[in-house]
């Protein structure tokens, strides 16, 4: 199970741009990762953006469905999730970091998985 959180602040969401492996280098996401052993989704999410982002993140509702990875060995599920305290992300597992209106979310070149849920978050930003 890999989960990713779209943190959405003042209108906008976070997506970021991985910078490895070579294969996906430059290709947008939502940040997030692996669930681990006994952690649930929501502090899995937690963990992943204090560590990709070096920021506290509230998790909210689901948004989107179930999104099969690639070679069916795992399922995405993106959570919406807000920051917590002063701190903005920074760039520590990223090349770039940028916060789009609903209007950017095509302006970025997003992973196959991330895809779909782009489509379910627009009428959240537009909100």
């Amino acid at each position: 199970m890999v989960v990713g959180a779209a943190i959405i602040a003042h209108g906008r969401v976070l997506a970021c741009a991985r910078a490895a492996p070579p294969e996906v280098a430059g290709r947008w996401e939502f940040p997030g990762g692996k669930v681990e052993p006994g952690e649930s989704e929501v502090a899995a999410l937690v963990r992943e953006c204090a560590e990709e982002l070096a920021v506290r993140v509230e998790v909210g509702e689901r948004v989107g469905g179930d999104v099969p990875m690639a070679h069916g060995r795992s399922v995405l599920k993106i959570y919406t999730a807000r920051l917590v305290g002063p701190a903005q992300p920074r760039l520590i597992e990223h090349a770039e970091l940028r916060w789009l209106a609903a209007d950017d979310l095509d302006s970025v070149a997003w992973l196959p998985a991330d895809k779909p849920i782009v489509a379910a978050l627009r009428p959240l930003l537009t909100a």
